[in-house]
C-alpha cells in the first residue's frame, strides 16, 4: 500500500510525447539543504489516465546545476508507491538535498506493459533553500547534527562535546557603557 501524501500549493508540470508529469516536493515544493524532501510524480498519459508505478519501470536522479556533459548524479533515490491528493499509486521518493543551490531531478520511465505508452525522460529543475548542513561521507549523504551545549555536574565539558560561555546581560552593558566612557574621554582630550 502506498504513503498518504495530501498538499495544495503549485506544482511543476513537464511533458514528453504522450506522458506528462506533476512534480510536487513537500514542504510547499520548497526543498531545504540537509532535510528530508517529501516528492512525488503525477504521471498521466495523454488523456489524464494515471500511470501508477506499478506499471512504470521508472527511475529517477538528482544532478547537480550547472550539468556538465559528464555528469554523475549526485543521489538515484528509490521510488516507492505514494498516494497523493487524489492519486493513488504514484512514484515517490524522499531525497535529501546536500547543499542549497540548483538541481535538476530527472525522471526516466519504460511501460511494464509494452506498448501501454512511449519511454520517456522528464527533467524539472529544483531550487533548493538554506536548511541544514550535510556532508557526503564514503556512502550516503549524512546531515551534520548542531553542536551540544552540554556540560557534566562539575561544569567541565564531556568529549565531544562543547561548552558555551554566556555573559549575563549586566555584564555586556557595563562593558558598553566602558568603552562609551573612554570614548567620550577621549573626543574631550581631543577637543581640548
Amino acid at each position: 500500500m502506498g504513503t498518504n501524501i495530501t498538499s495544495t500549493s503549485a506544482h511543476k508540470i513537464k511533458t514528453d510525447s504522450e506522458v506528462g508529469a506533476t512534480l510536487h516536493i513537500e514542504p510547499n515544493d520548497n526543498p531545504r539543504s540537509g532535510e528530508t524532501a517529501k516528492t512525488w510524480f503525477a504521471l498521466t498519459r495523454r488523456g489524464g489516465r494515471v500511470i501508477p508505478l506499478s506499471e512504470c519501470d521508472c527511475k529517477l536522479k538528482v544532478y547537480k546545476e550547472p550539468l556538465k556533459i559528464d555528469s554523475s548524479p549526485i543521489v538515484e533515490p528509490e521510488l516507492r508507491a505514494v498516494n497523493a491528493e487524489r492519486y493513488e499509486g504514484i512514484p515517490g521518493a524522499d531525497i535529501v538535498f546536500p547543499q542549497p543551490g540548483a538541481y535538476q531531478l530527472k525522471l526516466s520511465g519504460l511501460p511494464t506493459d509494452p506498448g501501454s505508452f512511449q519511454p520517456f525522460e522528464l527533467k524539472f529543475p529544483v531550487t533548493v533553500a538554506l536548511g541544514k548542513k550535510v556532508v557526503k561521507n564514503t556512502g550516503e549523504p549524512r546531515i551534520i547534527p548542531q553542536e551540544v551545549n552540554a556540560a557534566d555536574e562539575k561544569g567541565t565539558t564531556k568529549p565531544g562535546e562543547t561548552k558555551t560561555v554566556r555573559f549575563p546581560i549586566w555584564g555586556i552593558g557595563l562593558s558598553a557603557i566602558a568603552v562609551l566612557g573612554i570614548l567620550f574621554i577621549a573626543l574631550q582630550k581631543i577637543k581640548q
